[in-house]
């Protein structure tokens, strides 16, 4: 018995020892700003918003739910599927229109859609596998992510 508390005495002395010795091993994290080019935004993407429009862009107050599929092509260019009602009326329906956006490397950006006359302000996460968009146009408060669901 005395030789077998003896052995655990020691056995645990020199876990001890080695807890103490050793500093505790950090990996070096290096500061790595993302990266972003227009490439990273490639794909399909799902979205939908509720915002609210007002003047100038329209008489009166108004809510706008808008729906559907932004494809970016990896290039500066892509394209709209979107649904869309005003004050629960629907007033486009699978409504094509080309986008052009632009790509920072700090993962910021913007999208234009010349049909609609906007403009949004983009955060991209930097393996571009979503976003976040703000409404730049005037008369439109709208904020929304956009997820991607397609690479193609």
């Amino acid at each position: 018995m005395k030789h077998v508390s003896l052995w655990m005495i020691g056995i645990e002395l020199v876990i001890t020892m080695g807890l103490i010795t050793v500093e505790p091993g950090y990996a070096e994290e290096k500061e790595h700003e993302p990266t972003c080019t227009l490439k990273t935004l490639k794909g399909q993407y799902l979205f939908g918003y509720i915002t609210t429009l007002l003047p100038p862009a329209v008489e009166q107050q108004s809510l706008l739910a808008v729906a559907g599929y932004r494809t970016f092509h990896g290039d500066g260019t892509g394209t709209d599927l979107v649904t869309v009602s005003i004050n629960g009326a629907v007033v486009l329906e699978n409504f094509v229109a080309p986008i052009e956006y632009t790509v920072n490397p700090d993962c910021t950006g913007t999208i234009t859609i010349p049909a609609a006359g906007e403009s949004l302000y983009l955060l991209i996460a930097p393996n571009g596998a979503e976003l976040m968009v703000i409404g730049t146009t005037a008369g439109s408060v709208s904020v929304g992510p956009n997820r991607r669901v397609s690479r193609k």
